[in-house]
């Protein structure tokens, strides 16, 4: 989708980046931004559907045009990871970045892990991290952390819908303690190309896979299931593998991304905005009333169930609506000059 601007069409839509470890979402964004301007599109509004750590890897909607209206819903989307347990060492960070609080010379055995699994799954309260940014008193916790002064965040009730132990190495099979790497990863997990623990072997580390709901902290969760363990731990490997409708099939490298500013069809990775709209379901509207919702007007009389749908004249989206007892308000609108007038 896109509408006439300077040079180029202005595109609306979805490019999915696989994003590096090391490269933060800010820079994310102005990276496409960048790439954009070389192949010729002019100023493109972007945004992104999430903040994703720089020492994460993986799934990074990033939204152009008037998709950009959709990243708060973007933002409460469910999300899956997958994670590794470093297992002795808790850090102030719950990564492999910060500073060393504690330690413990306890390893969990396969069997402790799945055992205490339960207790992480479904509702559950969590802390924080105090590196988050989550504002105290006005300021990111982050800052304050950063800057030596105790952090102390109120615990926070989410949902982990799923969760369950990927294949892994046990302590001493291979150098550097085994483990699974990003890069393996990357699309899918092959339980047959990795090796299990014997029963009762102690555990330097374990990769974990969990469905989460927005504002879900996996760093927190790790220190927890460490710490029922009767061990101390942090994260040495974040990847993100889902975000709301987007996997990683859908997903560009940063080295695709940078081959559109060097002139390859930006509609070879756009996916089209109401691709960010697959979870709910679409409502088509006649030409009049496609005219009357652009305007913001509620239309009433309307036989379908309670809810939130989206919008659209022909296959073009008009707006996020809401329907409640046959009236129809509009949510958020979408400014597509192709839309029937």
């Amino acid at each position: 989708m896109a509408t006439q601007g300077e040079g180029k069409v202005r595109p609306h839509g979805w490019i999915i980046l696989d994003k590096p470890v090391g490269l933060g979402s800010t820079q994310a964004v102005a990276a496409v931004k960048r790439n954009l301007r070389s192949a010729g599109f002019g100023k493109v509004k972007v945004g992104h559907g999430g903040t994703l750590d720089p020492l994460a890897s993986g799934i990074l909607p990033i939204a152009l045009g008037e998709a950009t209206k959709l990243c708060g819903r973007m933002l409460d989307a469910s999300k899956e990871y997958a994670f590794t347990i470093a297992f002795g060492r808790e850090t102030d960070t719950l990564d492999g970045e910060g500073r060393v609080i504690a330690d413990s010379e306890t390893r969990p055995s396969l069997g402790e892990v799945k055992a205490v699994l339960p207790r992480f799954t479904g509702a559950i309260e969590q802390v924080p991290p105090a590196y988050s940014a989550l504002k105290v008193a006005g300021a990111r916790a982050y800052d304050l952390a950063r800057a030596g002064e105790a952090v102390s965040l109120p615990a926070r009730k989410v949902t982990v819908h799923a969760l369950e132990i990927l294949p892994c190495k046990a302590r001493g099979t291979a150098a550097g303690g085994g483990g699974v790497s990003p890069l393996r990863l990357h699309r899918s997990v092959s339980p047959e190309a990795l090796l299990h623990p014997r029963p009762g072997e102690e555990l330097s580390e374990i990769t974990l896979r969990a469905a989460v709901s927005k504002g879900t902290y996996i760093r927190s969760l790790a220190r927890d299931i460490a710490r029922a363990l009767g061990s101390v731990g942090h994260v040495s490997m974040l990847r993100r593998l889902r975000a709301g409708p987007f996997a990683l099939d859908q997903a560009i490298s940063l080295d695709k991304l940078n081959e559109i500013g060097e002139g390859a069809p930006l509609e070879n990775v756009l996916l089209p905005l109401e691709a960010g709209l697959v979870d709910i379901p679409a409502l088509d509207l006649g030409p009049e009333q496609a005219r009357a919702v652009r305007q913001g007007r509620v239309l009433t009389g309307l036989a379908f169930q309670d809810g939130v749908y989206w919008g659209r004249s022909g296959t073009v989206p008009v707006a996020l609506v809401e329907l409640t007892g046959g009236s129809l308000t509009v949510l958020r609108g979408f400014n597509l000059t192709d839309v029937a007038e």
